[in-house]
């Protein structure tokens, strides 16, 4: 694997004779395969080797072949990168994760940070994803459903729009776009992309992000910044720079020597670097800064606007799906345009200034759609971590049907009914079917669906969840 000079040049700079060449080895070494479990539908195999910066990350030995476990379909693990999951230590170390809060990840696809946050805040919290290219926005709604955490707002806004929410946010996670030195042995394509001029137009454009964002972080609040690059413009040199354009707060986090990562200081400002020869995980730069400004109890968007954009659902459209979720009772049940969805009642206020003046693309838990008279269940129901199984029939699929399902082709239980299904892979809800006659209707989203022919031979059952 060839690397540009001008970069190489500059790592040996940073690195030193006897340890750069140890990166260059580490570089034309395979990646290693990393997951993080979703606990609240699964557990990962015993005998996995733990990330040790996160509890629910773990390593596989090999890379298998995701697309043929039904279980990441359901949800119950979401494959991302072992360095990526550090900011776990920057949410426990830094914020009181007990309280109600109001996150943004500014910069969300394809879902990795976001699915962590959500899997890390309370009930009680708000997590606002977004991702300013549409395309990329359908994919993280899609993987945030997956996830089915409930308290999330996927959104397709550019970083200058979130300036209307001023002092809004808890906490801002900006992953911001960059070179992508990190990603060269993962991503080959990332080296023909790389260039100095590159690196520089990042860098700017990363200013402009954190200014555009700053606004709506609260005084008090704690903005995390990271990047998949090494070099110090993108890095150091950026978090720097807000420092004293904002006279922003630098928050240290305690480190273990084991875990190899190394700190790294400019003017007073300490970041995190991850290097593949010293840990298990791809490039991957973090700092994590306090907004300066008292900090305050935030009414969470209570009051600040007495005309509602939120629709509350009809009496009988709640009366049909407040049997659908466990705890109805700590829901409020919204309607947008023929979709009724569920919302945590104590997010109302705050969803709704968000829907004031972001673009949402997808809310809480979709529920059902409304067709005539009745009422049609949806894939976020079906994968939500609060749905409540007892109100629907239940049927298991082994491993080729499932699949089969997912490929959003006919499969036959050998069953006759008129009513909804709700099919599952070793107890992991996949998605409906309707009964008619002696046949199913596959209701799996033509979106999601499983494109890749099926090999003869399956895999004998997950190498992740037990």
């Amino acid at each position: 694997m060839q690397f540009p000079k001008t970069f190489t040049d500059r790592m040996h700079r940073m690195l030193g004779e006897e340890e750069f060449s140890t990166f260059l080895e580490a570089l034309q070494q395979a990646p290693p395969v990393s997951i993080r479990i979703n606990k609240a539908k699964a557990a990962p195999l015993p005998g996995l080797q733990p990330v040790p910066w996160s509890q629910t990350g773990f390593y596989l030995p090999a890379r298998p072949f995701f697309t043929l476990d039904p279980a990441i379909h359901a949800g119950a693990y979401y494959v991302q990168e072992a360095s990526s999951m550090f900011v776990e230590q920057a949410l426990r170390q830094a914020i009181n994760l007990e309280e109600p809060l109001q996150v943004l990840d500014l910069c969300g696809a394809p879902g990795g940070k976001s699915t962590l946050l959500a899997s890390l805040l309370s009930e009680e919290s708000l997590l606002v994803s977004n991702e300013v290219i549409r395309s990329r926005a359908s994919i993280l709604a899609e993987n945030v459903a997956k996830w089915g955490s409930g308290n999330v707002l996927v959104t397709s806004n550019d970083p200058r729009d979130f300036g209307r929410l001023s002092d809004f946010f808890d906490v801002v996670v900006v992953d911001a776009p960059c070179s992508g030195e990190g990603m060269f042995r993962k991503d080959p394509q990332a080296i023909g992309e790389w260039s100095e001029e590159n690196v520089n137009l990042c860098a700017q454009r990363q200013q402009r992000i954190l200014m555009d964002v700053w606004e709506a972080l609260r005084p008090g609040g704690v903005l995390i910044y990271s990047t998949c690059t090494w070099n110090e413009q993108e890095n150091e040199a950026n978090i720097a720079w807000l420092a004293e354009q904002e006279d922003a707060e630098n928050i240290k986090l305690q480190l273990q020597s084991e875990w190899g990562v190394v700190p790294s200081q400019l003017k007073g400002v300490e970041g995190y670097r991850f290097y593949p020869h010293r840990v298990q995980g791809e490039g991957f730069f973090m700092a994590v800064m306090r907004k300066a400004g008292r900090e305050e109890t935030i009414s969470h968007g209570k009051n600040r606007k007495k005309k509602c954009k939120l629709t509350i659902a009809g009496k009988k459209e709640q009366a049909q799906v407040q049997g659908w979720l466990q705890q109805p009772e700590q829901y409020t049940f919204l309607q947008y345009g023929e979709v009724i969805s569920a919302l945590p009642e104590s997010l109302f206020e705050a969803a709704d200034e968000v829907y004031q003046n972001l673009h949402v693309i997808y809310a809480g838990t979709e529920l059902a759609e409304i067709k005539g008279k009745k009422l049609k269940p949806l894939q976020g129901l079906a994968l939500s971590q609060h749905l409540h199984k007892g109100a629907f029939e239940v049927a298991d699929l082994p491993l080729e049907q499932a699949l089969r399902y997912l490929r959003k082709e006919d499969i036959s239980l050998g069953t006759n009914g008129n009513d909804w299904l709700l099919l599952q892979y070793k107890g992991l809800p996949l998605g409906w079917a309707k009964g008619i006659g002696n046949r199913l209707n596959n209701y799996y989203p033509k979106e999601w669906r499983i494109r890749m022919e099926l090999p003869a031979a399956l895999p004998e059952e997950s190498l992740v969840i037990s």
